[in-house]
């Protein structure tokens, strides 16, 4: 009981902190609707654990023989979250209403888990705590706990954007607001670049 405790504190520090996900799950609350947010979530949380139950299995072995790769998906994190900067930055702050044209879906938050730093930072410290013995039980037992807490974090960071929403009527207060973000972004590019 107390493995499964610490486990699942690990897991909610590490998926409630700020990050490129969970800012991109705050700027999809404050510009959608809930439903079209909880895609993106979904998405993310199952890519998460694909990542993190693929690093227990031996991944991180493998970027650790092969830098060059890492390097790779160091790179391709930061060209994604620029990407993403530059969407939240030319937003105008309107809001779309229905229209899903643009909205981050499931396969934008699988795979954006696979990009980022943070994630992987998260999966590979977290295996290395509590399940580097090569033990399955242990992995599939921490990947069944930080599932539903990685998603209700994720969830947190949705809901904040939505109520910054009901908040933030005017096009210009959600521009600057998406600006805000935009940066926040970028300085998460600066740092995976040093």
């Amino acid at each position: 009981m107390t493995l499964s405790l610490s486990m699942a504190s690990f897991a909610l520090a590490a998926s409630i902190s700020p990050g490129p996900v969970n800012l991109v799950s705050l700027s999809s609350g404050s510009r959608r609707q809930m439903r079209t947010g909880l895609a993106f979530v979904s998405g993310a949380t199952l890519g998460f654990i694909a990542l993190f139950i693929a690093t227990g299995l031996g991944l991180h072995g493998v970027l650790v023989a092969l830098p060059e790769l890492a390097a790779l998906l160091r790179w391709g994190g930061v060209l994604f979250l620029l990407y993403l900067s530059w969407q939240l930055l030319i937003s105008s702050g309107e809001l779309p209403g229905e229209s899903l044209t643009n909205a981050p879906g499931f396969w934008a938050g699988a795979l954006m888990q696979w990009l980022n730093p943070k994630a992987w930072l998260a999966s590979a410290s977290g295996i290395s705590a509590y399940a580097s013995g090569g033990d399955t039980q242990l992995l599939w037992l921490f990947a069944a706990i930080y599932a539903p807490i990685c998603w209700v974090s994720l969830c947190c960071w949705l809901y904040a954007g939505a109520w910054l929403q009901a908040h933030i009527r005017k096009p210009e207060r959600l521009k600057w607001l998406n600006r805000s973000l935009a940066l926040l972004l970028l300085i998460s590019c600066a740092a995976l670049i040093q």
